[in-house]
């Protein structure tokens, strides 16, 4: 196995079903500022979906471009969390799983902007400005809704319960994970963990939230190519055209 390839088809996954997901809101925003912040942050992940990518596609050294591993992957072979691939369901729904992700995001790309790879420390670095600003609009939506009115309250703690267990996957590594900080390359897990449980618990504290319980059962698989039904939903909308058209340029 290429631990590095597959290291960072996790980044570029991770990025590409999420900016996918949020696409879907296009036109469909709560509000005009609404809809215009989640298409630009789609927008940004798509940019670091294709770094991360193009890299990957280097490193396994097969032919493949960004393209080809953006919409010629079945489910199976794709290598997202869980966490990205959950329903939009309502706004209060993407607005936390869009925090979970981001405050994760965050310190993730500020390991990765120290590693002993270049390129990684390259594209980290490019990502982190954009990536501070995706953490900082979450965390203020989640202060004004989670300690907004009775009913925005409800609707953000229960987001909170539902999506807690789909983020302990970001946290347990695998050997490809360990490959990665052995070589200097990724920061450790245990690391990552308790910035972002402090971050969480601040934010949560903010906005009279109450952090699920720690010791919640994980769902996990996602990081091995083991997927909900809605990745499959979600892969069928995003690749149609590749698939129905192989090889088509606009």
């Amino acid at each position: 196995m290429n631990e590095k390839f597959e290291y960072l088809l996790r980044q570029g996954d991770n990025a590409l079903i999420l900016a996918q997901q949020l696409c879907q809101w296009t036109g469909k925003g709560p509000a005009l500022e609404e809809d215009m912040a989640l298409s630009n942050i789609a927008l940004d992940l798509l940019g670091q979906t294709r770094m991360w990518l193009t890299y990957a596609a280097e490193v396994e050294g097969r032919g493949r471009d960004e393209d080809k591993l953006a919409f010629l992957r079945d489910a199976g072979a794709c290598r997202n969390c869980l966490l990205v691939e959950q329903p939009n369901g309502s706004y209060a729904d993407t607005l936390m799983r869009q925090f979970y992700f981001d405050v994760w995001h965050y310190f993730l790309i500020e390991g990765l902007s120290n590693s002993r790879d270049e390129r990684i420390a390259e594209i980290a670095a490019k990502s982190l400005k954009e990536v501070t600003y995706h953490l900082r609009r979450s965390s203020d939506l989640v202060v004004r809704l989670g300690d907004g009115t009775e009913e925005s309250h409800a609707r953000m703690q229960a987001a909170a319960n539902e999506l807690w267990r789909f983020t302990g996957e970001m946290f347990i590594y695998d050997a490809v994970d360990e490959a990665m900080v052995k070589q200097g390359v990724a920061p450790a897990s245990q690391v990552l963990r308790a910035a972002f449980l402090q971050h969480v618990a601040e934010i949560f504290d903010e906005a009279t939230l109450t952090v699920p319980p720690l010791e919640t059962y994980m769902q996990r698989g996602g990081k091995q190519g083991r997927h909900s039904e809605r990745l499959g939903y979600i892969l069928a909308e995003m690749q149609f055209l590749q698939r129905a058209y192989p090889g088509v340029e606009w």
